[in-house]
């Protein structure tokens, strides 16, 4: 195989600047268009899913969204080892041309009207692509960014991850608050939802041309043992632990993410009674404050370790997310919702940045990717990607406006538990 293959953390000529945009595009693109899909929900739940009830509409259009999620365990798997096995560099090319199938079909999809029920098959398809290739997108572009950051700041640059996530919710809070303003809202239903889909299929080529000047940083095509012996094989046989140790981390951040990045903006229109220009503002408020926080909180897990940082913040979490649902349905003000949504997505930042970088960093090099891979897909489908629906459906059981306090707190005690059974990773050379 003739490839540069690197040691972890050896020097390179790329730019910081280059190598993070690089190694966090292909994620940036993912969340955008999921963001995307949950701004809309209401109006992709009308198009494709007809109903008498809203409810039920939102109810599937969100279940669309979360179908997606099944395939990612298995993009995890499959992409994962390809990374593994032909290297980081390569799996993230093609993963980014996978996502950017799924949201032009997204995009392009006829709606049920037209075209009756093959309209919502096409928008299944899609997700279901858009899942599978999510699925090894963060493992494999993590672990490229792991094996080429200096150990000593291997924590910030890994929280551009999150950080990339931050800069797609802003994207997409914009596009979305350009359609609803620019826009009457029978021609917002019609095509204008369409917009944002098929604009962010533009980052493809410039993420092909930053992926150009990276080298690969391992690969195990010429490794006999890999050869003989799937990947998979060796991460469930020798890494086990490690494995339901990382599902459990995962688990806070991504209900976390759902339901104060996510689903803040849907709920502050249909629990709140807010307008819907002042739930994009949640939305922009969530994106920049995730966008500004990770890349501190990266850092000070360089400098007191990703256990310290990260379970303070799921700690806090847990504490506060009750008191500040309260707080949202009592006085269901624009003011309110910003607060709130600005010191949650702090602390969701704040222990998600450091927990990212830590699921690459507890694998070896030679299952690093399917590793990473696995553990991100399995706590992203079950807990993220149904994590909307799960709250939406809470509410409408329990009749609790805070019923969605409930789901994160059992997920960040979930999270808290697992950072106890993992080392410090923060300094260390990786394996």
């Amino acid at each position: 195989m003739s490839q540069t293959v690197l040691t972890a953390g050896a020097p390179h000529a790329l730019s910081r600047f280059r190598l993070i945009a690089a190694c966090t595009i292909g994620n940036a693109l993912e969340f955008y268009d999921f963001v995307i899909f949950s701004f809309f929900a209401s109006t992709i739940g009308a198009v494709f899913f007809p109903a008498q009830d809203t409810t039920v509409q939102l109810l599937l259009s969100f279940g669309t969204y979360g179908v997606g999620f099944f395939l990612r365990p298995l993009g995890g798997l499959v992409l994962g080892a390809y990374a593994d096995r032909k290297g980081r560099k390569t799996a993230t090319v093609l993963t980014l041309f996978l996502m950017a199938l799924g949201t032009a079909m997204i995009g392009l999809a006829p709606t049920y009207a037209s075209v009756g029920v093959a309209g919502p098959l096409i928008v299944v398809l899609a997700r279901l692509l858009q899942g599978f290739s999510a699925g090894g997108e963060v493992g494999a572009s993590t672990t490229l960014l792991a094996e080429y950051a200096p150990p000593s700041e291997r924590g910030f640059y890994g929280s551009w991850q999150l950080a990339s996530q931050g800069l797609a919710v802003l994207a997409a809070s914009g596009m979305a608050w350009a359609m609803s303003s620019l826009l009457p809202a029978d021609q917002v239903k019609a095509w204008g939802w369409r917009v944002p889909f098929l604009i962010g299929i533009f980052i493809v080529p410039i993420g092909v041309w930053l992926r150009r000047a990276l080298n690969e940083t391992h690969a195990n095509e010429d490794d006999t043992r890999t050869r003989s012996i799937s990947s998979l094989s060796i991460t469930l046989r020798d890494h086990l632990d490690k494995v339901i140790a990382g599902v459990g981390m995962i688990i806070g951040g991504t209900a976390s993410n759902a339901v104060v990045v996510l689903y803040m903006s849907t709920y502050a229109v249909r629990q709140l009674h807010l307008p819907p220009t002042s739930a994009l503002f949640a939305g922009l408020m969530a994106g920049l404050v995730t966008l500004v926080v990770s890349p501190i909180a990266g850092a000070l897990s360089d400098r007191f370790g990703r256990k310290t940082v990260a379970g303070i913040s799921y700690l806090l979490m847990a504490l506060t997310i009750y008191p500040a649902f309260l707080l949202l349905n009592a006085h269901p003000l624009l003011s309110t919702l910003l607060g709130v949504v600005i010191f949650l997505g702090a602390l969701n930042a704040g222990g998600g940045a450091p927990i990212i970088i830590t699921l690459a960093e507890i694998f070896p090099v030679e299952v690093r990717a399917t590793g990473m891979s696995l553990v991100y897909a399995l706590g992203v489908a079950i807990f993220g990607g149904f994590g909307q629906f799960i709250v939406t459906w809470l509410i409408a059981a329990t009749g609790s406006p805070v019923a969605p306090a409930y789901y994160v707190i059992a997920c960040c005690a979930s999270t808290l538990i697992a950072l106890f059974s993992i080392p410090e990773m923060s300094r260390k050379v990786l394996s």
